[in-house]
Parts: C-alpha cells; sequence; structure tokens
C-alpha cells in the first residue's frame, strides 16, 4: 500500500518525559508506515527551552500560525523543584500559556466515550465539552512577595501620564501580592468562538464565574458573554431550539453534576484547567479527553489534556514496564491529520484518522487497555497492556480497518 501524501506540513511541538516516549512509539508504530510524515519540528522538551531561553516557545508558536495545524506533545511547566532536577537557568512560565497567548485561542476538551467506561457520575449520559479561555489571568500573572509592613497599591498609567490608584492592602508584615490582567478583545474572542462551537454542534452554551465577588473582573466577562448573544447569537440559537445560559460557578458545577450532559461549558482559563481534569477524570481517565486550541483567525492546534506522566517516566528509566494510557496523544495525532486532511483536501489522510480513532476504541472494547482502564472498566474480559503493548494492539486493529 502506498503511503498518504501530505501537501503542507503539520507543526509538530515535542515534549517531556513519558509523553515523549510515547509520542515517538506512536509515530514509529502507527503513523510513518501509513503516512509520508511532514512535519516542521520543534523540540519542546524542557532542556532545549533552556538551551534557547525559551525561544524556541515562541518560534513554535509563530509556526502554528504560519500553517495553520500544529500537534503538541505534553510539556513540563517547571516548578522550583524542576529547576534544581535539570539544573535550569531560570524558572519558565507554561509553553501553553505562552502558545494560547500568541494564537489567542481557546481551548475546547471533550472526553472520548468508550463502552465499558461508564462515568462516575451515574446522570452523565452525554460528553460534556470544555471551553477554556486560553489567555491571561494566572497564567499571565505578575508575583510580588512583599518582605515587610507597606502600602500595596494597583497602579494604571494612560497615554496621557495619567495615573489611577488603588490600595490593594496595608501590609503589617511579610506576605505576597499577585497582579493578572485580561483585555476586552480576547474576552471577545473566546465568547465568539463559544457560541459558534455550540451553534456547531447544535448545543446549549453555559458560561459562570463569580461576579458576586470579583465584581468588576469577573462581571467584565458576563456583561462581555450576554452582550454578545443578545446582539448576535439569540436568534440564531433559538432557531435550532438551543439556548445560551449564565450562572456562578458554584451553582454551575452542581448542575453539571446533576445534569446529563451534553453542552458546552465556557469557563475562565483557570477555572477551565482545574474543572478539565476533573471531568476527564469523572468521564473515566485524564488519558481519555480531547484537547483543541482554535483562534479566532483559524489555527487549530491539537494535544493531549494531561501531563507528562513523571511517575511512569521514572520507572521506565529505571528498565521497569509501564502501563501509560496514550489515547489522549493518538486523538491529537489523529485530529491534527483530520485538520490537515480536511484543509488540503486530502480525503485519504481524514479517513485514515477516522480509522485510527476507530482501531483505537475497537481495541479498548475487546478487552485490551492499560491500567487505569483496567481498574474502572464493566468489561469482563479483560487485558492489562503495557504502554508499547497497546499501541501495538492498536497497530494491529488499524490493519484491519484501513
Amino acid at each position: 500500500m502506498a503511503k498518504i501524501q501530505m501537501k503542507t506540513p503539520l507543526v509538530e511541538m515535542d515534549g517531556d518525559e513519558m509523553t515523549r516516549i510515547i509520542w515517538q512509539m506512536i509515530k514509529d508504530d502507527l503513523l510513518i508506515p501509513y503516512i509520508d510524515l511532514k512535519t516542521e519540528y520543534y523540540d519542546l522538551g524542557l532542556k532545549k527551552r533552556d538551551e534557547t531561553d525559551d525561544r524556541i516557545t515562541t518560534e513554535a508558536a509563530e509556526a502554528a500560525k504560519k500553517y495553520g495545524v500544529s500537534v503538541k506533545c505534553a510539556t513540563i511547566t517547571p516548578n522550583d523543584a524542576r529547576v534544581k532536577e535539570y539544573g535550569l537557568k531560570r524558572m519558565y512560565r507554561s509553553p501553553n500559556g505562552t502558545i494560547r497567548a500568541i494564537l489567542d485561542g481557546t481551548v475546547f476538551r471533550a472526553p472520548i466515550l468508550v463502552s465499558g467506561i461508564e462515568p462516575y457520575v451515574r446522570s452523565w449520559k452525554k460528553p460534556i465539552t470544555l471551553a477554556r479561555h486560553a489567555y491571561g489571568d494566572v497564567y499571565r500573572n505578575t508575583e510580588f512577595r512583599v518582605p515587610g509592613a507597606g502600602k500595596a497599591e494597583l497602579v494604571f498609567t494612560g497615554e496621557d501620564g495619567r495615573e489611577s490608584r488603588q490600595t490593594i492592602f496595608d501590609f503589617k508584615g511579610p506576605g505576597i501580592i499577585q497582579g493578572m490582567h485580561n483585555k476586552d478583545d480576547s474576552i471577545e474572542s473566546f465568547a465568539r468562538s463559544c457560541f459558534n462551537y455550540a451553534l456547531s454542534v447544535k448545543q446549549d452554551l453555559w458560561f459562570s464565574t463569580k461576579d458576586t465577588i470579583s465584581k468588576t473582573y469577573d462581571a467584565r466577562f458576563r456583561d462581555i458573554f450576554q452582550n454578545l448573544y443578545d446582539a448576535e447569537y439569540k436568534e440564531k440559537m433559538d432557531a435550532i431550539g438551543t439556548t445560551y445560559f449564565y450562572t456562578l460557578i458554584d451553582d454551575a458545577v452542581a448542575r453539571v453534576i446533576r445534569s446529563e450532559g451534553g453542552f458546552v461549558w465556557a469557563l475562565k482559563n483557570y477555572d477551565g484547567d482545574v474543572m478539565s481534569d476533573m471531568m476527564a477524570t469523572a468521564f473515566g481517565s485524564l488519558a481519555m479527553m480531547t484537547s483543541i486550541l482554535v483562534s479566532p483567525d483559524g489555527n487549530y492546534e491539537y494535544e493531549a489534556a494531561h501531563g507528562t506522566v513523571q511517575r511512569h517516566y521514572y520507572k521506565y528509566l529505571k528498565g521497569e514496564k509501564t502501563s501509560t494510557n496514550s489515547v489522549a496523544t493518538i486523538y491529537a495525532w489523529t485530529g491534527a491529520l483530520r485538520k490537515r486532511g480536511e484543509l488540503d483536501g486530502i480525503n485519504e489522510l481524514v479517513h485514515f484518522a477516522d480509522c485510527l480513532d476507530k482501531a483505537v476504541i475497537n481495541t479498548i472494547e475487546s478487552g485490551k487497555m492499560t491500567g487505569d482502564l483496567a481498574l474502572i472498566t464493566t468489561n469482563k474480559n479483560v487485558q492489562k497492556l503495557d504502554t508499547e503493548g497497546f499501541i501495538l494492539a492498536v497497530r494491529d486493529e488499524l490493519g484491519k480497518l484501513i
């Protein structure tokens, strides 16, 4: 069988630890045998980011804007322990935060549903898609360690030189300060992406913040969403029988737990980060959730919604077998390949991506799965596979479908 030819390269962003190992296995066993894989490669592993003073992350994001479709491996966002472990020059920002800021996109995350992997919440019958604002807030913050007593202020200096000041707190001793920001145009872009996505999947759109406490910051998000809905989207949603719904974040959580699913839930950056992990786990596994960053000018970045699987990587380095779930990483590749095929008019590439997705599902539903799924499946005939064994089982299933 001749390999599928690509016209335009994907932007490939390699990553860290166990997901980096899985990344190469997927390419070697599931992609390269079938596709003349064209990628513009960027190594976003922590060592390379340190070598380049993190310039490579910006270069990768700019390439993603140039080519339109990218696929990203999970990466380490270093803390103090990681700085010491890797001997870094400094504590670098989150690569995801940098990429999302440059693309100014919205992250849509949805669970991968498989028969035999039942949601922990019994009322959930349909997927819940989380839309996470991918700019600003704590991910682009400025932090300050207060050394002692003194007054902390917010100061804004306008272009005309005028200053506006507000007291944050009169410190009587040491403490900490955090400054966050967001932009009206980014919030509006986020809202518009959410409304358009909800229309495309014909589902209700929920949005939630804590505007009763954050009467300026969160309230600005609320107002932009509401104004856009009233002006541009109410009639469109009414026409297909869907609606927009706003409520407080704590009320939304209670409603989500009682719901049957089947809607899009829009959240601010940090809320989306936390709730997507909760949602992925509640639907089965962190490694069973897709993640797509969509920018307003039509750029797409696909990645797994989970981290680098540090614990398994340390076992791998010792030569021990691991049973690491690669499903979301495979789906990142298939999502990117499918979109590239759609944009370039390569039906064979779209078909291949569909077949690989189906091969993954068929493998799990046949009882072959990694350890995290084996612990929670209702399937009675389970064969727990190691990391490589699962990918090879998917390869065997893929061969039946191609």
